[in-house]
């Protein structure tokens, strides 16, 4: 064993790799260089990385420079929009480059996950990173330690700068400050004043489909329309989809509102958002701006979402009455029908959905779309004969049957005790946490907490609930009493609006009676009237119904 002889075998220098005997081989590197917004100085920055690694590979005799890849305005937490950066990658896992010089971790990326996934896949392929300002090879051996490091302090850095941002926003939402997208929202444009300013044009597009929608078009109608005029769509493009017509008629900055922190972003790396549910508080700005519609046109097609999708989510409206008329003796919805439709004698009519079915014959009659209309024009003319009674009457009664004192003062009540008991239920945690090893026992008081708690959020929505529809049914009644102040004159032919403004329903029975379900929750009876025949309406005195006479 004395006799044993140790030769040390040199490692190959890391700047060339061997080739063919006697030959060298220049190693082919590559720089990626990346600023995250186009501001000026960082437009600078970017040109000044490009050119100073160009100069540095180049006056390396031992590199063969290959590119500068590089990124302009581009965030580095993901790795999805960064097409320089994945050019380069693609190249070098493709054996195009050696080594690749960057200026930092952060400048390469702020994503620990992202980092480390990519550095290791060019390790595997013998591909080389430098970060310069670090002073680190990922061949190194310390090299991938001191990245993870590097890698996750970066990562904090841009969480901090998420943070602070979605603090700035939500201090310009409570300070009250609205902003819009004017490259994509149609009907308003930036005023030399720095306000909104209405585009009367493209407003004319927007109350044109919040007329239709409630005159029993669906957004797929209205957006095939618009495609066949040739409107561009609020991003400048050919076709309309539904779902971009849904948004317009949703969106409550067309009627001078606006409501802040709709969504709000879940995953600072991905940037993925979703909407608010409740998880952070939203700002509702009242009169912020011009409005396109009144305030009442965008509720009444708010209610008809609601009522089409209550009513089995109509996917065709073919009428305002579409699902707004009621069988009186199953409860079921109208259906429009076409009589003779291949000649000059067409027809509409409406009858009810299960008159014919097996199980169920109704006796509920059939009614021409005419005849519909007419009885709704007698009806509201009756209430026009008589709007400042119905005014004074409410002006009397609204403030009672409105008010919500009473539910105000238990939420009151609930949030106080909700607050007691969560206190006290953090007080048991924090006590039992240090003292009792039991913690079957400790969970079984914790769930009767709990229980407790659950039971007074519920009351408390409940008592939320009413309020909000002590609310709604003022809100109601001022806007029913409002459309009668503003019809001056008879109505002398139908107009869908007004039907779709005053009307929340319509119950037809078997004995040709009707009965309007108001807005305001009031209800009208009347006559209607079925084809050709006509019938003598005579308003009784005491209650203000009506009976009919065949002449």
């Amino acid at each position: 064993m004395s006799g044993k002889t140790i030769t040390v075998i040199p490692a190959k220098p890391t700047s060339f790799s061997a080739s063919l005997p006697g030959m060298i081989k220049r190693r082919k590197v590559a720089a990626y260089a990346r600023v995250s917004t186009d501001k000026d100085e960082q437009i600078s920055s970017y040109d000044a990385q490009v050119d100073y690694y160009t100069q540095y590979i180049k006056s390396n005799p031992e590199w063969e420079f290959v590119e500068v890849y590089a990124d302009e305005g581009i965030t580095g937490t993901n790795m999805k929009k960064r097409d320089g950066f994945n050019r380069m990658v693609q190249d070098a896992l493709d054996g195009r480059i050696d080594l690749i010089l960057t200026k930092s971790v952060s400048r390469f990326a702020r994503n620990t996950v992202d980092s480390l996934t990519t550095v290791r896949s060019l390790k595997d392929k013998g591909v080389e990173i430098f970060f310069e300002k670090e002073n680190i090879y990922t061949l190194d051996s310390k090299g991938e330690l001191l990245l993870t490091i590097l890698s996750s302090l970066a990562q904090e850095e841009v969480r901090n700068i998420a943070s602070n941002t979605a603090w700035g926003r939500r201090k310009t939402f409570a300070d009250g400050k609205v902003t819009f997208a004017y490259s994509s929202f149609l009907g308003y444009e930036m005023g030399e004043d720095g306000n909104s300013r209405i585009v009367e044009e493209q407003a004319e597009i927007i109350r044109h489909i919040y007329s239709e929608f409630p005159a029993g078009k669906t957004a797929f109608d209205i957006a095939a329309r618009l495609t066949e005029e040739g409107i561009p769509t609020p991003m400048k493009k050919k076709v309309w989809q539904a779902s971009v017509v849904k948004s317009i008629l949703h969106n409550e900055k067309y009627k001078g509102d606006a409501i802040l922190q709709k969504r709000f972003t879940v995953d600072f790396l991905t940037k993925r958002t979703k909407l608010n549910e409740g998880e952070y508080p939203q700002y509702y700005i009242e009169n912020n701006h011009p409005p396109i519609v009144s305030a009442e046109t965008f509720e009444m097609v708010q209610e008809e979402f609601a009522r089409r999708k209550a009513a089995g989510g109509f996917m065709r409206c073919v009428s305002p009455f579409s699902g707004r008329i009621i069988c009186g003796d199953c409860g079921g919805f109208y259906g429009r029908k076409v009589w003779h439709s291949n000649t000059a004698y067409r027809t509409y009519e409406w009858h009810c959905n299960n008159k014919f079915t097996k199980r169920k014959y109704c006796t509920t009659p059939t009614v021409k779309t005419e005849s519909i209309e007419k009885c709704f024009m007698d009806a509201f003319n009756s209430l026009l004969a008589r709007k400042d009674e119905i005014a004074e009457n409410y002006r009397i009664c609204l403030a009672a049957i409105t008010d919500d004192s009473e539910y105000v003062r238990r939420r009151d009540e609930l949030d106080k005790r909700i607050e007691d008991e969560t206190e006290r239920t953090r007080e048991f945690l924090f006590k039992r946490s240090k003292s009792d090893s039991d913690l079957d026992r400790v969970n079984e008081q914790y769930n009767k907490y709990i229980a407790v708690l659950d039971d007074l959020q519920r009351e408390r929505q409940e008592m939320n609930s009413k309020i909000a529809l002590c609310a709604a049914k003022k809100s109601q009644v001022k806007s029913f009493l409002k459309l009668l102040r503003k019809q001056k004159t008879l109505l002398t032919q139908f107009d869908p609006l007004l039907w779709q403004a005053a009307v929340n329903h319509m119950i037809i029975y078997h004995d040709m009676t009707v009965k309007f379900i108001l807005r305001d929750g009031s209800e009208l009876p009347w006559i209607i009237e079925r084809g050709v025949r006509s019938y003598v309406k005579r308003a009784k005195e005491s209650d203000g119904s009506a009976v009919s006479e065949k002449e």
